[in-house]
């Protein structure tokens, strides 16, 4: 169990692990058709007794283990009583991008290039989920989606919206452009947001970029891009943690897509 913290281990399963009750539940209530084993405390069970409903109705054993069990199981110091073992369900770009067909396509998407703290790429995820984004697309370069923080931080968001793994970077911009895209990269050298938001180019059917967290995206893909976007820090920070950037980002696509309809 505890060998799925590593990502051999799940590429050569094709498994990953779900850790406390958010997690679970969320898993239950959209894809329990994934879970493979579902390990629990009695006290658990007992203090969540809506997830071992759920997993009654979709015919889930719950196996029970002590708490010490349950730790070595873990790649959380405190799993809460609960952990799963759940099923990859890998999403194609075409299955995102809608085939590339413009119209056709999605509203708002994330892609993420060489994104590698597993802590920002679950934020964005659920980011993503909270702004009714269409999807999210990793590639290659990036954190691995079933990494035990990226799903933690994600809290279940990953079984509510599409997320597509390891495509060149290249290639999703070309699909994210015949699928009638604009593409806008999250870079601190571009304009400002909220000129950008001025100009009405937030109302349009986007997919927003975001590099890696140290060296942003290189120029060679900042002019793949349609346009560079910065978000102003008004007060004295440093900088902005890329993952609330990004919320920021996909908010304002969201805000401006719904005002214009």
């Amino acid at each position: 169990m505890a060998k799925l913290a590593r990502r051999d281990a799940r590429s050569q399963t094709g498994l990953f692990l779900l850790e406390g009750p958010q997690a679970v539940a969320e898993a239950l209530a959209f894809r329990p058709q994934l879970v493979v084993e579902l390990y629990a405390t009695p006290t658990a069970i007992e203090r969540y007794s809506d997830i071992a409903h759920s997993a009654a109705e979709a015919g889930i054993d719950v196996e029970f283990v002590s708490e010490q069990v349950l730790d070595s199981m873990a790649d959380t110091v405190t799993p809460q009583g609960l952990i799963a073992v759940c099923r990859q369900f890998p999403t194609s770009v075409k299955e995102i991008l809608g085939g590339g067909t413009e119209g056709n396509g999605p509203r708002l998407i994330a892609i993420l290039e060489e994104v590698r703290d597993p802590g920002n790429a679950g934020t964005i995820i659920r980011a993503a989920d909270a702004a009714g984004a269409d999807g999210v697309i990793f590639t290659g370069r990036s954190v691995d989606l079933y990494n035990p923080k990226v799903v933690r931080s994600s809290t279940g968001s990953i079984f509510h919206l599409p997320v597509a793994v390891g495509a060149e970077f290249e290639i999703v911009i070309e699909k994210a452009k015949a699928a009638g895209m604009q593409l806008l990269a999250a870079d601190v050298k571009g304009d400002d947001l909220l000129s950008a938001r001025q100009d009405g180019l937030l109302t349009k059917s986007t997919a927003w970029v975001f590099g890696n967290e140290a060296r942003g995206l290189t120029d060679e893909h900042l002019a793949l891009t349609d346009r560079a976007i910065t978000v102003p820090i008004y007060g004295h920070a440093e900088s902005m943690n890329l993952a609330t950037a990004a919320s920021v980002c996909l908010y304002e696509s969201a805000f401006a897509q719904r005002s214009s309809t």
